[in-house]
């Protein structure tokens, strides 16, 4: 008879049911406090209350929907499209920069806007099929580290050019620790970080609206009602929670006091109408998912590199833009323009975030197959890895 798996089990937070749980939990979060901070600028626009929060179940439904196939098939079709995906979100970028399919919001061309196609970002498409490309190329220890290298550059160059800026930094950064953990060598990341430093700062000086934000960011007092005036109100949002918060729909700054409320500034609006112990909920949510993501990559490593590295990969890239967010909003990084990873309203976002934690997924559920039809006889560790060392060489029916 089958052992019940408990909280106390090493192995207990490897499993597909936790994981799922976790990601149910937080989407449906989500989607509570995305309604409760955008009812209101629904109303008035004449829209219904509850618009925003349809658009996102909208997404929410496509998503599981996807994520269902993603389960079903096998994992060696993923690598197999992998490498067309790769082409494709080039593609689609190029679409979006230089044909009549972009689409030119306050300035920044981030969109594409094909026939009845829903708008949407090609860059969260990107960071999907970077993350798997890198696992793919390097599970094999392969050590020719030109061709990622310049993939990754071009991706950036080409988020950047739609005036991306935050977003090409956290593909850098989520990219590059990737490459670290597939065997790129420090010193090589290094000379490339500094090579782009000097870029870097150009694109981060060259639009005046930058450099007002980074001069409001270091002396606040200089324009408390101009480029702080957000900041500010999100500070005081959170402050006037306390502990439990005012109940959810009974927040205030959200009646236009503070904009983007159910975008970038959802957290405020959180620990508005939740307090501390809402907050709390939001962050202890992500630290499990931190751990999950890390342990299944760090279980995978010696067995199968694929897993490991789309693990890693997927886990750095959500976890690294809630902490952005969450810096932002209360004053701890000048802002950015960084969603919160299933709570902010934003389709695109949402969609692939579900996608990329549905690999996740699948990666323990396969995981947890190949543990559960590992002969009871082989009790060691090290005579499991001799039993088999790649999960594609082992039998699952």
């Amino acid at each position: 008879m089958k052992k019940k798996a408990s909280i106390t089990d090493k192995n207990f937070f490897l499993s597909p049911f936790v994981y799922f749980i976790l990601i149910l939990s937080i989407v449906l979060y989500g989607l509570v406090i995305m309604y409760s901070a955008s009812y209101y600028e629904a109303l008035i626009h004449n829209l219904d209350h509850y618009y925003f929060l349809k658009r996102q179940v909208i997404f929410v439904v496509l998503a599981l929907a996807v994520s269902i196939v993603i389960h079903f098939i096998d994992f060696k079709l993923i690598e197999t499209v992998t490498y067309p995906l790769v082409i494709l979100s080039i593609i689609l970028m190029l679409l979006t920069l230089f044909t009549s399919f972009g689409v030119t919001i306050l300035g920044a061309r981030r969109w594409l806007e094909i026939g009845p196609i829903p708008s949407f970002q090609p860059s969260e498409f990107v960071k999907v099929s970077t993350v798997l490309f890198l696992a793919k190329y390097y599970k094999n220890e392969n050590k020719r580290d030109i061709i990622p290298i310049l993939l990754v550059l071009v991706n950036a160059a080409l988020i950047l050019l739609q005036k991306d800026y935050s977003t090409t930094i956290v593909y850098l950064i989520t990219s590059f620790a990737l490459l670290l953990i597939c065997g790129c060598e420090l010193k090589i990341i290094s000379l490339i970080a500094l090579f782009l430093f000097l870029p870097a700062g150009l694109a981060l000086f060259s639009q005046g609206y930058r450099i007002k934000r980074i001069i409001s960011f270091v002396f606040p007092s200089l324009d408390p009602t101009g480029l702080n005036y957000q900041i500010n109100n999100s500070i005081d949002a959170i402050a006037s929670g306390g502990l439990f918060g005012k109940s959810i729909g009974n927040g205030y700054y959200k009646m236009g006091i503070l904009p983007e409320v159910q975008n970038d500034f959802i957290f405020a609006h959180l620990g508005e109408e939740t307090g501390f112990i809402g907050i709390f909920i939001l962050i202890l949510f992500f630290l499990v998912f931190t751990h999950i993501g890390y342990k299944v990559a760090r279980e995978n490593y010696d067995k199968n590199k694929l897993f490991s590295y789309i693990s890693f990969g997927i886990t750095t890239q959500i976890v690294l833009q809630a902490i952005i967010n969450m810096m932002v909003v209360t004053a701890l990084l000048p802002p950015t323009g960084i969603p919160l990873p299933f709570f902010s309203q934003g389709g695109t976002n949402l969609f692939f975030t579900i996608i990329l934690v549905s690999i996740v997924h699948k990666i323990i559920f396969e995981t947890s197959i190949y543990e559960e039809n590992i002969p009871k006889d082989i009790e060691s560790d090290e005579n499991k890895v001799k039993y088999v060392t790649d999960y594609e060489e082992f039998n699952f029916d």
